[in-house]
C-alpha cells in the first residue's frame, strides 16, 4: 500500500479526532448522534469505528460500510476493504479482527485487506465501579451480557474510563502473509452451544505484515 494513501487517511482523521477520549463524553456523543453501539461495554472500539465512519465517509472519501461476506461486514472501502479497531498497548501486541473465512473471501476479491488501528493507553474505573454504575444507569436496564455474567457468578471487569491516543497503525493482510497471522476463538462456542467463527489475530510485531505507523503528537 502506498504511504501517500495512509498519510492522507491519517491526516483526514486527525483533523477532528480527539487525542483524549473521555468515556462519558464518547458514549453520550455516540448516543446523541445516532450510533446504536453506545451501550457497549468496550466503548473505545465502537467510538473509534463511529468516528472513522463519520470522518472518512461523510464526503465519499470512503464507502461506508464496506463489502459483506455472509453476516460479516467490513467497516469501509477505499480501493480495498478496511476495518477500524482500537487497541490498548497494556493488553499486549495482539489485536483480534474479522472472521478468518471472511478475510480470505475479501482477499480473493481484492487481494488485500487494511486495518486502521488506534493504539493508546487506557485508564480504568475506580474500585467502586463508578463509571460502570453511570453507564448502567444511562442504559436503563441490565444487558443480556451482564445477566449472563451474574448467573455464572463471574466477577465484573473494570471498565475503561479514558483512552489516550498515541499512534495510528495501518496494517495490511494479503494472500502471502495471512498464514503468518494467528487465529482467535477457534474451537470456542457461543453461549447457545454453537461454534464461534475463528477470527484473524494480528500481531503488531509480526515482521511479515506491511505496517505504516503514524505517531500522534
Amino acid at each position: 500500500m502506498d504511504h501517500k494513501v495512509t498519510s492522507e487517511i491519517f491526516s483526514k482523521l486527525m483533523e477532528r479526532l480527539p487525542v483524549v477520549w473521555d468515556g462519558k463524553e464518547a458514549i453520550l456523543f455516540m448516543r446523541d448522534n445516532g450510533c446504536s453501539n453506545w451501550r457497549q461495554m468496550e466503548w473505545p472500539g465502537w467510538y473509534f469505528q463511529f468516528m472513522c465512519e463519520s470522518l472518512l465517509g461523510w464526503d465519499g472519501f470512503f464507502a461506508i460500510p464496506g463489502p459483506s461476506y455472509g453476516n460479516v461486514e467490513f467497516d469501509g472501502f477505499r480501493g480495498i476493504p478496511w476495518d477500524f479497531k482500537a487497541h490498548s498497548a497494556t493488553l499486549g501486541d495482539k489485536v483480534p479482527t474479522n472472521g478468518y473465512y471472511e478475510v480470505q473471501c475479501a482477499l480473493n476479491d481484492f487481494g488485500e485487506v487494511g486495518f486502521i488501528i488506534a493504539c493508546g493507553d487506557i485508564e480504568l474505573d475506580d474500585e467502586n465501579q463508578s463509571f460502570k454504575k453511570w453507564h448502567d444507569d444511562l442504559k436503563g436496564k441490565t444487558s443480556a451480557y451482564e445477566l449472563e455474567r451474574i448467573q455464572r457468578g463471574a466477577p465484573s471487569r473494570r471498565r475503561k474510563v479514558r483512552f489516550i491516543l498515541r499512534r495510528i497503525e495501518f496494517v495490511f493482510v494479503n494472500q502471502s502473509n495471512l498464514s503468518t497471522c494467528g487465529s482467535f476463538q477457534g474451537g470456542m462456542r457461543n453461549s447457545d452451544g454453537t461454534p464461534r467463527n475463528p477470527k484473524v489475530m494480528l500481531d503488531l510485531n509480526n515482521p511479515w505484515l506491511e505496517k505504516h505507523v503514524y505517531e500522534v503528537e
